[in-house]
């Protein structure tokens, strides 16, 4: 009779799982040079804006082409991509829907798909590892602070991952309208731009009203939305008051010199408490225009389901020390 004298033989080890990947394949170089090309450019209209308008190439028309665009696509970004896309704010019916998408395309501040999981990205690891524009992510010195607020203004627009778009928005890759206007993100950018320029041109029916409504109603438009939009990345999460309790480490503020230009979004604090909510200036006496118009909207009924402030709610998160 033999004995096996040999060392017990030990299970396998079980595989381990692959964590859910936070990106999708590196920016193209091209992709890197044409959102270089479209932060910097307006930009550059916009400091060359005061010197430029003194004395000229500043009419009525172009002021109207300028403040009518950056309505429309300012609240295509924080009614249609932010609090309805993003969140499930409330119901919308289809055209409303495809035309929300495309408002906040003209904005230029990324294709729909891409910008709704950065954002919900954002939300799942705000001020941690893992959120794509945190200004705190050098540290807490002065130094760190001022490399992290560029950062989160615009720098991170250029690092070379993207948020992976089938984990963070997996209903808008399903929906076929998304996936369209997705898809036209390139063309829409041409008729944000163009369209102020080709009604300057005719109504004026001269070259200088073609350039002067490129100028105003389409680069300096568009740069100051870029930068408001992107001052709640980095500002209101630095700077203001935080009247109401949310995750840990989330930092978000609410930042009241902003309300009217973000349209209601630097009430980010708030926002951060209740993600959800139709409403971010949920206090007396803020402001927030986009939740009127998604109130006009339900209205109408072309929304629905809409997700109001509920007192009770918003109570049990009050910051005690506000």
């Amino acid at each position: 009779m033999s004995t096996d004298t040999s060392a017990p033989t030990r299970p396998a080890p079980a595989p381990r799982q692959p964590k859910p990947l936070l990106i999708d394949s590196p920016h193209s170089t091209l992709s890197l040079v044409t959102l270089w090309t479209f932060v910097a450019l307006p930009f550059v209209a916009l400091v060359a804006a005061v010197p430029l308008a003194w004395g000229w190439g500043l009419t009525a028309l172009d002021a109207a082409m300028a403040v009518t665009g950056y309505v429309i696509t300012g609240l295509g970004v924080t009614v249609g991509y932010h609090r309805y896309l993003t969140h499930g704010s409330f119901k919308a019916r289809r055209p409303l829907r495809v035309a929300l998408a495309v408002a906040g395309s003209l904005a230029v501040e990324g294709s729909v798909i891409q910008w709704v999981a950065d954002h919900r990205r954002h939300h799942a690891f705000t001020d941690r590892e893992g959120d794509p524009h945190s200004p705190w992510r050098y540290g807490t010195s002065v130094g760190a602070l001022a490399k992290g607020l560029f950062y989160a203004h615009c720098g991170w627009f250029f690092d070379k991952e993207t948020t992976n778009r089938a984990r963070f928005a997996p209903d808008l890759v399903a929906d076929r309208d998304m996936r369209t206007v997705d898809r036209l993100f390139g063309p829409l950018i041409a008729v944000s731009l163009l369209t102020p320029a080709v009604i300057g041109g005719l109504v004026t029916w001269s070259w200088t009203g073609a350039l002067t409504g490129l100028f105003w109603g389409g680069l300096v438009r568009m740069a100051l939305l870029h930068h408001v939009t992107w001052s709640v990345n980095s500002i209101c999460h630095v700077v203001g008051s935080r009247p109401f309790v949310s995750r840990d480490k989330d930092r978000a503020t609410n930042f009241w010199p902003l309300a009217i230009l973000s349209f209601g979004e630097s009430w980010h604090n708030s926002h951060h408490a209740d993600p959800t909510g139709a409403r971010h200036g949920v206090l007396r006496g803020q402001l927030d225009p986009s939740a009127r118009l998604i109130w006009v909207f339900e209205r109408l009924g072309w929304a629905w389901d809409v997700r109001w402030p509920d007192p009770i709610r918003l109570a049990t998160k009050r910051n005690v020390d506000h």
